[in-house]
């Protein structure tokens, strides 16, 4: 039997891509191997959002690719973003590389499988535009008691420094039924997490009803019955209503957590991003949010040495950080990056001060978070118990309502060996730390 290995690089998005191939491998009878000097055929998910990960995936390319001098592999693919969007390239420059399948040829991947056994060398690179559904076969990768659900593709959002549209194609949603069926088999399968993902998941439904629907979905999904929770990930600022807003309050399934990039705060440099919302808007929609959702956990992401970015307009985000007490943060330098309106813009800053600027603000963070953590402790959460500490079998560790997955910090419980992998446990609080937390069973 025909063995394939896979490797998937970059976001959860481009997981559930990967998800969908190999459930497409595994219908055509080739078998899934993690050894990938077994494997007949070696493909990998790449991404090329930032110049950092189109290094990681040049680099897992050609560790691959060694395979098949070494192994048994007769056919390297390469699929994703990076495939989009440097297709010719990559055949040209990678004489390793069989096959190249862009964002929206996923769905070809046994065509490319059968070309590249065939000795020949293949392109299919087309207008990113598809869709997955819930009859389409997926292998989850995520552990049994979680899952990525993706409402909607692409983005037209186009801000500045961002290639997402070129490479993924425009905003386009699923039908709430297909999203509904794909979620009442996931939780029939024993899913506990459900997170619902999109490049801009607050705009699921404009291409579709005319106007935002997530919260229509969420009405319907919360109906599904179980034991069983939703987080929202990439919720862009511009379209969380008041009415979002109250389901998130009133609906015990819905995480108390809001993964909310804002990427700045100064108006001028959020002008330059081609960011719609002003510093003003922000700040009312966090008010509104901490209001009105109790003990609410919000993550965000910055991006620091924009161009032109002066110090003053990072200490008005510095300043930013410091009065909003954020819960999680992730910081990022700026990426120059072709074929972006910001990678052409004048006074491009220097590596040293994007790295001065990172680590000042990620120290600041740290700080944040390890008083939040602190003034954590004596409370009681639900926690969805994840695995076993090897050295000490008798502590498990899992993640709140509070904590998205692998992004985000853990919850440690001590004596707790008699608690099952993927269930939803009480527990308290007892010590706060910079990431995590350490909590007792109830």
């Amino acid at each position: 039997m025909l063995k394939a290995g896979f490797v998937s690089l970059g976001c959860a998005k481009n997981l559930v891509d990967t998800e969908i191939m190999l459930g497409m491998l595994v219908e055509r009878k080739i078998e899934l191997t993690d050894d990938p000097a077994n494997a007949d055929i070696l493909i990998v998910n790449t991404c090329s959002f930032i110049e950092s990960a189109k290094d990681e995936s040049i680099a897992t390319i050609l560790q691959l690719a060694e395979y098949k001098t070494t192994g048994k592999c007769r056919g390297l693919i390469v699929a994703g973003c990076l495939s989009q969007r440097y297709q010719q390239e990559l055949l040209d420059e990678l004489p390793e590389v069989d096959a190249i399948i862009g964002t929206g040829a996923w769905h070809r991947i046994i065509e490319a499988v059968d070309a590249a056994l065939a000795g020949e060398r293949i392109m299919i690179v087309g207008k990113a535009d598809t869709l997955y559904d819930e009859n389409m076969p997926r292998i989850k990768t995520t552990p049994k008691y979680s899952a990525y659900v993706k409402v909607a593709d692409g983005c037209s959002n186009c801000c500045s420094y961002c290639i997402i549209p070129k490479v993924r194609g425009s905003f386009r949603s699923r039908q709430i039924e297909s999203i509904l069926a794909e979620v009442k088999q996931l939780v029939a399968e024993g899913v506990k997490e459900i997170n619902l993902i999109a490049q801009d998941t607050t705009s699921y439904g404009r291409d579709l009803y005319g106007t935002p629907q997530l919260t229509a979905l969420l009405k319907e999904l919360v109906k599904i019955e179980g034991d069983h929770w939703f987080r929202l990930l990439y919720c862009y600022p511009k379209y969380f209503t008041d009415e979002l807003i109250d389901i998130i309050a009133q609906e015990p399934k819905i995480c108390n957590y809001i993964d909310l990039p804002l990427q700045h705060i100064h108006d001028d440099i959020l002008k330059k991003m081609n960011r719609p919302d002003t510093n003003a808007d922000v700040c009312t929609l966090l008010s509104k949010i901490r209001s009105r959702i109790p003990g609410v956990a919000i993550r965000t992401s910055f991006i620091v040495g924009f161009p032109g970015e002066t110090q003053e307009q990072f200490e008005t985000l510095r300043q930013f950080v410091t009065e909003q007490q954020f819960e999680h943060v992730g910081i990022f330098t700026y990426s120059q990056e072709e074929d972006t309106v910001a990678g052409v813009m004048e006074n491009q800053i220097s590596s040293d001060i994007k790295d001065e600027r990172y680590h000042d603000l990620m120290a600041l963070q740290c700080q944040v978070s390890e008083d939040i953590n602190r003034s954590m402790e004596g409370q009681i959460v639900d926690v969805l118990v994840e695995g076993v500490n090897l050295e000490q079998p008798d502590i498990v560790f899992g993640r709140s309502c509070r904590e998205a997955p692998d992004v985000d910090g853990q919850i440690f419980i001590e004596n707790a060996a008699d608690i099952k992998i993927g269930t939803i446990v009480k527990v308290k609080i007892m010590q706060g730390f910079t990431y995590d937390l350490v909590a007792e069973k109830l």
